[in-house]
Order: structure tokens, then sequence, then C-alpha cells
């Protein structure tokens, strides 16, 4: 496919898709790296026009600064972090009192430690899409001590070949020192490549994915 054809299909799903404005978006393509630049009026905006981005057939890197520009009264920090703090005390997926919000300039910083990613993970679902919000910084700490080093790459290496479209995939794994996973190889499509993450970070034990997949 030509940086031509790729760059116009890239517009076309911003053009589909409803859940952002694509008007301010600029998007160049330089070899297999889609650059996006420009800006949006909130940061899950922001989110989506990359996720639309991930989804065109052609795309194997995102290099992406696109700004947070909202068009109203900027919101006030001990406002967004106590609007922050209300939702993740709603969330029954975030454990009570694990969490901290810190807030400057409208960047929201997350720390704390819980189990599971899937907590950390729903911690910033939450604080993502409030208004004011510019940006966000995951410093979650995953604490599972569960497994050692042969049983996490045993019991992932498992889950990888229960999954029907990565069974045949040839991913690598490796655990390191902290019970860090390196995940190596090829996969077809972001979609894949977010399998394979999903299926990481859900291996009791792990405490943090080094995601080195290359999409084909």
């Amino acid at each position: 496919m030509s940086e031509s054809q790729l760059r116009q299909n890239i517009l076309d799903e911003f053009e589909f898709d409803p859940s952002f404005n694509s008007g301010h978006i600029n998007v160049a393509v330089e070899g297999d790296i889609v650059v996006l630049t420009g800006h949006v009026i909130s940061y899950a905006e922001r989110l989506a026009a990359i996720a639309a981005t991930r989804r065109v057939k052609g795309v194997h890197a995102i290099s992406e600064n696109i700004e947070v520009r909202y068009p109203f009264t900027k919101t006030a920090d001990d406002r967004i972090a106590q609007r922050a703090s209300d939702i993740l005390d709603w969330n029954v997926l975030v454990p009570a009192n694990s969490i901290e919000v810190q807030v400057e300039d409208g960047w929201l910083t997350l720390s704390g430690t819980v189990d599971w990613h899937y907590e950390r993970a729903a911690a910033e679902d939450d604080v993502r899409k409030l208004a004011g919000v510019v940006g966000v910084t995951n410093n979650i700490v995953i604490s599972n001590p569960l497994g050692d080093h042969a049983c996490i790459r045993a019991c992932l290496e498992s889950a990888l070949e229960r999954h029907a479209e990565l069974a045949s995939s040839g991913i690598r794994v490796t655990v390191k020192d902290g019970n860090m996973v390196v995940l190596e190889g090829r996969v077809d499509s972001w979609d894949q490549r977010r399998a394979v993450q999903t299926a990481a970070w859900s291996t009791p034990g792990v405490a943090a994915v080094d995601d080195r997949l290359m999409i084909n």
C-alpha cells in the first residue's frame, strides 16, 4: 500500500468515527510510521484518534503529538483531583483507598499499589474522560507475589496457545527479575497485540510487561 493510500484510509476512518472531531488533526505517513499532530478538545478525543488510527490496516507504528486544548474555562486542579477521587471511590474494580491522585496544570498522575493490572487499568479508564484532564500518567504499581519465573512463563504460554488467533504466531516470552514479562515476535494486527498484552497482564505473578511485539 502506498503512503498516500494509507493516509487516505486513516482520514476516512477518522471521518467514519463519530466519537471525536478530526478537523484539527494532521496525518502524515513516513515509511511505515504514521505521524499524528494537531489538537483536540479533550484527552478522551485524543485517545479516540489514536485508537481509530490503529484500526486501519497497514498501520505498523504511530508517532503521536496531539495537543489537548479545552475550549472552555480551565478547570482548577483541585476540582479535577476531587472528581477523580470521587469516581475512583465509586468503581468496584478499584480497591478502596489504594490510589492517590495528583493534578498539575490539568495533567493527572495516579500512584498507589494494586494486585492486578485490570485494577490499574480501571483506575486510568475512570479518570481519563474527566473534563479538564489534558493527560494521565499511571504510576500505579502491581504487587502480585504469586508465581516464579518458570511458572509465569508456562502459564502465559499456555494462555497464548489457547487463543485461536495466536496459537501459531511464534511469540517469544521471557521473564526477568522483578517478574517482568518481555514479549517479542510479530503479530498481524493491533488487536492481536492487545490480546497478547492482556494475556500477559492476566498471568498471576506478573508485575510489569515489556511489549516489543511488531505489527506485520
